[in-house]
């Protein structure tokens, strides 16, 4: 890889975990332009190089949150416990009955972009819950849904990962605030769940191509250079989250979900 494209991966990397990390969305999705257009990724290996960049980008926002005590809450273990059987199963359905990228994308478009839209509004209207008396901004757990509903959630996402090879986090992001989770609980434990979900797919890719043919082993150049810029810009994002009103915080997630939207239905047409 010539020094210019390590360059701009680099970059790519680090700007784009610094806008995402505060709202617990790795960025991958927001990776793929710049793998295609700029870093030349053939089209079969962009998941596997998107799940090592979340991979190698991940411990940096993870280590700040962990710093500030937000890492081992209760949704972060419900989110974990739903991934990974889900990314496994996920993994299975993969090599039997998989719908076609072009579907999937289709169908996330249309979750995601009415998601997006409800949640800006509902956050440019709000309908505040009060946390009890004497509990820190944005870390009560009383709005948190059940258990079940949580790890239900969580489950059918690490399915979607498992098949697809994402991490998720722009997929429970959403719902989570959507549900009036405070941003303070989303951020981490929906990076800490896109973790675990890029960790048990990358070394799934990586399986597959000592034994099928094609470009599915992740392009390791690339996605050791975006990893370690979102590396370095997540543990920043993760550094200035808790600096963001929530209402901004909210907005960003939003917005970012309208985006992805966006994108995937861009890379669906013909």
């Amino acid at each position: 890889m010539w020094w210019g494209t390590g360059a701009v991966a680099l970059v790519a990397g680090v700007l784009i975990a610094v806008v995402t990390a505060p709202v617990g969305v790795s960025g991958a999705v927001f990776l793929l332009p710049v793998q295609l257009s700029v870093l030349g990724v053939p089209s079969p290996a962009v998941t596997p190089t998107n799940l090592l960049y979340n991979v190698v980008a991940g411990p940096g926002a993870l280590a700040r949150h962990r710093r500030t005590g937000r890492l081992a809450g209760p949704l972060t273990r419900r989110l974990v416990l739903g991934t990974l059987p889900g990314v496994v199963l996920g993994a299975v359905i993969r090599v039997f009955a998989v719908p076609g990228p072009q579907v999937f994308r289709l169908l996330v478009a249309v979750f995601l972009l009415p998601l997006g839209v409800w949640l800006c509004v509902r956050t440019v209207r709000p309908r505040v819950r009060p946390a009890p008396a004497g509990a820190p901004r944005g870390e009560s757990e009383d709005v948190l849904p059940s258990d079940a509903s949580i790890t239900v959630l969580a489950a059918g996402v690490g399915v979607v990962g498992g098949i697809y090879g994402i991490g998720g986090g722009s997929i429970l992001g959403p719902i989570l605030a959507g549900r009036g989770v405070p941003m303070a609980l989303v951020a981490p434990a929906a990076l800490a769940s896109t973790f675990v979900t890029s960790v048990v797919g990358a070394s799934t890719y990586a399986v597959l191509a000592l034994t099928t043919g094609g470009d599915i082993a992740p392009a390791w150049g690339s996605g050791l250079l975006c990893g370690l810029g979102g590396l370095i810009g997540g543990y920043l994002g993760a550094r200035l989250q808790p600096r963001l009103p929530e209402v901004a915080l909210r907005l960003l997630l939003g917005v970012m979900a309208i985006t992805v939207a966006c994108l995937y239905v861009v890379q669906s047409l013909p």
